[in-house]
Parts: structure tokens; C-alpha cells; sequence
């Protein structure tokens, strides 16, 4: 499961290291070196394409300084060097590098997103002393942007229930899941879209784990809860497909193991 490693400490000042890890994005693509996947070093980085690259930091792993910036395009990419979407290196790339470009995404994103103020324009630079950016003119101050989710196995008896999203470019079969809206505790949330997308009453709800989710900056908080009442009736524009599953029954293919849906399922097979 994608979580930060122990040997990992987040820093908001910039630091002086002659190798840092260097994770450089375009889009949700990263820039790797070819063969290794690991992230290019200072030398590769300034064979760019100007404008130069603004460095934003994110921390230290293992002792070494990561750092992190962004391209408008991937035009160009120096020799020995690929652009790979985050989610294409689920599996090939070190788990805690992973998370770390997770991290560094989610900064970079951020950083890249508030150059200038949402509420007058004016521009805006990064507070020293922890992450925020403030506006030089009104003074408006704009964190990194976390959007809780709420994601929920519903069991029945010796039954799980998975299904598979209509927006979904894969053909997974996962856990229920939805963004916490305005004015909902994450419980609330729970009911509201198990019945939206379902529409099955659940009680007894139980806190498993959460997991940071870099797409493009969520926060997952899985839970399990049990059926009360109700026949399954999917809400056609989330949901392609909902189905009970128990013992003796073929499992469909869920999602990859470095994510918290992986281990909610596999935690509670029937």
C-alpha cells in the first residue's frame, strides 16, 4: 500500500545536496531515466529546454534532498530520459519512490497552481517557514489542496460487494468510493453514496486505514460496513456493474496492491 517511508522527513526550505532526487512532471507524466526509472540527475536536468526549472522542496529520503518542479509539455525529453505517467509505474518502480513522486506531484501541482492569487490576481511567493503561498498584495494565504475520499467494502455475511466504475479506464472491481462534500463527516458520506450508487441501506461502519493518493491530490479513508437493506439498483452514470461475491465464487480483477483498495478487498475475502 502507498504510504511514506520511515526514513523520509518533509522540508520547506530549500537545501543544498550535489545529488538530489530530482522529480520533474508534466501533466501527471514523470520524467525518468530510461532504463532505471529513477529520476534524472542535475546534468540531465540542465539539457531542458528553457525556461529554466523552479525548484520547490519536498524532503529528504534515506539522507538525500528531493526536490520538485514541472514542464508545460513533453516535447522534449535529453537522451536516456522518458516521460511516464505516475500510474504507469505502479509495480516498477521502488515503492518508496513511489510515494515520494506521489509527494512531490502533489507539490509541484500545487506550487504550479498558485503562482498567482485566486482572490486579486497579484502574485504570489512561498512562505519560509511552512508550505503556503501568499499573496504579495492581499495577503491571501493558499495551501496544498487535500480532498478527502471516502472508500467503503459493504459486507453481507460471508458476501463482499465490489463493483466496477463506469469512468474507470480499467477493468477493476473495487470497493465503493466518493468525495466528502461540504458540511459531511466522512460517516455521512458513507451512507449518501452507497445508497446513490447502489442503493443499499449499511450500518456498523468500521475505520480499516488511509492512504495519500496523488490523483491528483486526495486523501482515501477506507472503511467497512455492514448491509442492512435494500437490492442492489446501480446508479448507471458511476457504476457499469455491481455484483455480490462469497465463498467458492471467481474473484474479478481488483486493483493493483499498492493501493489502499487492494488491501481492503484482500483483508476481508470471503
Amino acid at each position: 500500500m502507498l504510504k511514506t517511508p520511515i526514513s523520509f522527513f518533509p522540508l520547506v526550505k530549500e537545501q543544498q545536496h550535489p545529488s538530489p532526487l530530482n522529480f520533474i512532471f508534466s501533466g501527471d507524466a514523470l520524467l525518468v531515466q530510461a532504463e532505471s526509472l529513477l529520476p534524472p540527475t542535475l546534468q540531465q536536468c540542465s539539457d531542458l529546454q528553457t525556461p529554466a526549472l523552479q525548484w520547490f522542496p519536498v524532503g529528504q529520503l534515506h539522507g538525500v534532498y528531493c526536490q520538485t518542479s514541472w514542464k508545460k509539455d513533453q516535447a522534449h525529453a535529453p537522451e536516456g530520459l522518458v516521460w511516464r505517467r505516475l500510474r504507469s509505474l505502479f509495480g516498477a518502480l521502488d515503492e518508496d519512490l513511489l510515494a515520494i513522486a506521489g509527494r512531490a506531484f502533489q507539490i509541484g501541482n500545487w506550487a504550479r497552481t498558485h503562482q498567482f492569487c485566486g482572490a486579486c490576481g497579484a502574485p504570489t511567493q512561498q512562505l519560509a517557514a511552512e508550505r503556503c503561498m501568499t499573496c504579495t498584495a492581499c495577503k491571501h494565504a493558499a495551501y496544498p489542496r487535500i480532498s478527502p475520499a471516502m472508500m467503503v467494502l459493504v459486507k453481507k455475511g460471508n458476501q463482499i460487494l465490489l463493483a466496477k466504475h463506469a469512468a474507470s479506464p480499467a477493468p477493476f472491481y473495487t470497493a465503493l468510493a466518493g468525495f466528502v462534500e461540504a458540511g459531511e463527516s466522512v460517516e455521512e458520506t458513507i451512507h449518501r453514496e452507497v445508497m446513490e450508487e447502489v442503493g443499499l441501506k449499511v450500518g456498523n461502519i468500521q475505520y480499516f486505514a488511509s492512504q495519500p493518493w496523488p490523483f491528483p491530490h486526495s486523501l482515501m479513508i477506507a472503511y467497512t460496513a455492514e448491509y442492512q437493506s435494500g437490492d442492489i439498483q446501480i446508479d448507471t452514470t458511476e457504476i457499469a456493474d455491481a455484483r455480490w461475491f462469497g465463498p467458492g465464487d471467481d474473484l474479478p480483477l481488483v486493483p493493483h496492491s499498492i493501493s489502499i483498495a487492494s488491501s481492503l478487498i484482500r483483508a476481508h475475502l470471503p
